[in-house]
């Protein structure tokens, strides 16, 4: 099932709520929470107090995309917030493994994140516990940036080895999704989409989420036999 996840990054945080039930009226079945420490990324953005704001007014999952140097300390505090998803960067984690138990032990559904210079195999250990990988299709740090194609090559290997493994995990890809992107990216296995800009920023969100959704779609279809 193809879901687009609607990163609220690139929202009117003056009318954040609107934003989502917009992004949701259009077919967005989950909010993509960023979240950046200034640290392992060079940007600050949102926290545990974003979730606790945005937990009332939605009842879609909220998929919490860590991109800060100690997730371990933060778990809990997103669990108390209202997170349903919560997703790790393979690079900062010291003993990943651990950290997946424990976003799990706090009541939510786990990921691991891939940057676009880190291998897929560095994951193979861990694919058997997670719900979703996430691979990054931008270096992190900041919305709007453009795609990187060599992000699909990773994308089809994620496929290959869920299927080699009989998994069912699924595949996240983050950064640069949009109408002239969003077509290669499901076609090469990918499930959930992450989008900010192509979303929120010409003002038009409902219209521009059901657009994404519709291309993404057709795409698969087309792509079977």
């Amino acid at each position: 099932m193809i879901e687009l996840c609607f990163s609220i990054l690139a929202s009117d945080f003056a009318h954040l709520a609107d934003e989502v039930a917009l992004a949701e009226r259009g077919g967005g079945s989950i909010v993509h929470v960023d979240v950046m420490d200034g640290h392992f990324v060079p940007n600050i953005s949102f926290g545990p107090p974003m979730v606790k704001a945005l937990r009332p007014v939605t009842r879609l999952p909220l998929d919490c995309h860590l991109m800060i140097e100690d997730p371990d300390a933060y778990i809990p505090a997103f669990a108390e917030a209202g997170a349903d998803m919560v997703s790790v960067h393979q690079e900062v984690c010291r003993h990943l493994h651990r950290t997946l138990q424990h976003i799990e032990q706090h009541g939510m559904l786990p990921g691991v994140v891939i940057n676009p210079a880190t291998p897929v195999e560095t994951l193979i250990e861990v694919l058997p516990m997670v719900h979703y990988v996430l691979v990054m299709s931008v270096n992190p740090g900041f919305g709007g940036q453009k795609f990187l194609p060599l992000a699909l090559d990773k994308i089809t290997h994620l496929a290959d080895l869920r299927a080699a493994l009989g998994l069912n995990f699924r595949i996240e890809v983050d950064g640069g999704i949009a109408h002239d992107t969003v077509a290669s990216v499901v076609q090469a296995g990918a499930e959930m989409l992450v989008a900010g800009s192509a979303v929120f920023e010409t003002g038009r969100t409902e219209h521009n989420a059901a657009e994404l959704l519709r291309i993404a779609r057709a795409a698969v279809s087309q792509d079977q036999p």
